[in-house]
C-alpha cells in the first residue's frame, strides 16, 4: 500500500489477547496475538516472541494489509483444510483428530526434541488407523540432520506420505535429502516452509531445485499480495498454511488460498481447532474439512475475555512501535 497508517493509529485500535491451547504446540500453552483494526477490517500481528523485530516486520505489514487495504478478489468460496496433530503421544491422537471433524488430509508433527523416531512412527500409525484413506503429511520443522531425515522418511514412507515438510533446516540439506530419496526410490515429496519464510530470498529454494512444493504463510511473507507474487515467481505447487493464528490471521490465509489460480493440496488452516478460545463468536474451524472465504466479525466480549495481562500487553505494544518504525510508519 502507498500510505502506511501511523504508529498512533495502530496503537489506538490495538488489542492484545492470550488464547489458551488445548495441547502444547511449539512449546506454548497460550497463543498471544496483537490485533489492529483499520478501514478494511481486522488484522493480526502475532510473530512468535523469540522472533526479533526485523523478522517480525513482515507480520506487521501483513496485518496492515488486512486492516487498511483488504484482500485480492477470491476465485473460490470454500477452501479444503487438513487436520494438524502436534507431537503428542499416540494415545492422545484420537481426541485431537475429533476436534477437526471429517478431513481428507492430516499433518503430523515429527522430529520433536526429546522424542524418537519410534514416537513419530507410533503417532503416524495411529493417525493412519483412525483415517486410513486420508492424505498424510509430516512436518519436522527442520529438526533432523540429513542422515536422520533420510532414515526417518524411508521408515515413514510405508504410511504413504503426501510430502515431508522441512525435514532439515538448510536449503542445501533439503536438496540433499530430496536427491537421496529419489536415488533410493523413496516416493516422498519434499516441501519447504522455513526455507521460504525465513530466507531473505524466498525464491532461492525453488531456484536451487531443493523442494517439490512450497508451504506458504501469509504473515511471514508480508501479506496476501506478496505471497501471491512469490508463488507466481516460484512456479511450484503450494500449500497454504497458518502460524497458529486466531481466526483473524486464519482469514488472511483463507484469502490467499481463495485467490490462488490453483489449489492442489488441502490447506494447513484448521489450527483454531487446537485453541480453547478465539476472538470471534464464529471461529474459523473446519466444517466437514472446509473453511468459508470471507471476513470475520471480531467480538468485543471475547477480546475482553481473552485480554492479555498488563505486562504482556505493554510488551506487545512496545514491539508494535519498534516494528512499525522499521516499516516506516509515521
Amino acid at each position: 500500500m502507498s500510505t502506511l497508517p501511523s504508529i498512533a493509529e495502530l496503537r489506538s485500535s490495538a488489542r492484545v489477547v492470550s488464547i489458551p491451547m488445548r495441547v502444547k504446540f511449539r512449546g506454548i500453552l497460550h497463543r498471544e496475538a496483537l490485533l489492529v483494526h483499520g478501514p478494511a477490517g481486522w488484522g493480526e500481528f502475532s510473530p512468535f516472541p523469540e522472533y526479533d523485530d526485523t523478522e517480525a516486520a513482515p507480520w506487521l505489514r501483513a496485518a496492515i494489509e488486512a486492516g487498511w487495504e483488504g484482500f485480492p478478489p477470491a476465485r473460490r468460496t470454500w477452501v479444503a483444510v487438513n487436520a494438524t496433530v502436534p507431537a503428542i503421544p499416540a494415545a492422545d491422537v484420537e481426541p485431537i483428530l475429533a476436534r477437526f471433524g471429517p478431513v481428507t488430509a492430516v499433518k503430523v508433527k515429527v522430529a520433536e526434541r526429546g522424542q524418537t523416531l519410534a514416537d513419530d512412527l507410533a503417532r503416524i500409525a495411529e493417525v493412519r488407523r483412525i483415517l486410513p484413506d486420508a492424505g498424510l503429511r509430516v512436518d519436522a520443522n527442520g529438526g533432523w540432520t540429513v542422515p536422520e531425515a533420510v532414515t526417518a522418511l524411508t521408515a515413514l514412507a510405508g504410511h504413504t506420505l503426501e510430502y515431508a515438510e522441512q525435514p532439515v533446516m538448510a536449503i542445501d540439506g533439503l536438496r540433499e535429502v530430496r536427491l537421496e530419496l529419489r536415488r533410493r526410490g523413496i516416493p516422498v515429496l519434499i516441501a519447504a516452509d522455513e526455507s521460504v519464510r525465513k530466507e531473505t530470498d524466498p525464491l532461492r529454494v525453488a531456484r536451487e531445485d531443493a523442494a517439490d512444493l512450497l508451504v506458504i504463510k501469509v504473515a511471514p511473507l508480508g501479506g496476501v499480495r506478496r505471497a501471491l507474487d512469490i508463488v507466481a515467481q516460484a512456479g511450484l505447487p503450494v500449500v497454504v498454511s497458518s502460524a497458529l493464528d486466531t481466526s483473524v490471521g486464519i482469514s488472511a490465509g483463507v484469502a490467499l488460498a481463495a485467490a490462488l489460480p490453483e489449489l492442489p493440496y488441502a490447506c494447513g488452516l484448521g489450527t483454531v481447532s487446537l485453541m480453547r478460545g478465539d476472538v470471534t463468536a464464529s471461529p474459523l474451524v473446519p466444517d466437514g474439512g472446509w473453511l468459508p472465504v470471507g471476513p470475520v466479525q471480531v467480538s468485543g466480549e471475547l477480546l475482553e475475555r481473552h485480554a492479555a495481562d498488563p505486562y504482556r500487553t505493554a510488551w506487545w505494544l512496545a514491539r508494535l512501535e519498534r516494528v512499525g518504525a522499521i516499516l516506516g510508519c509515521p
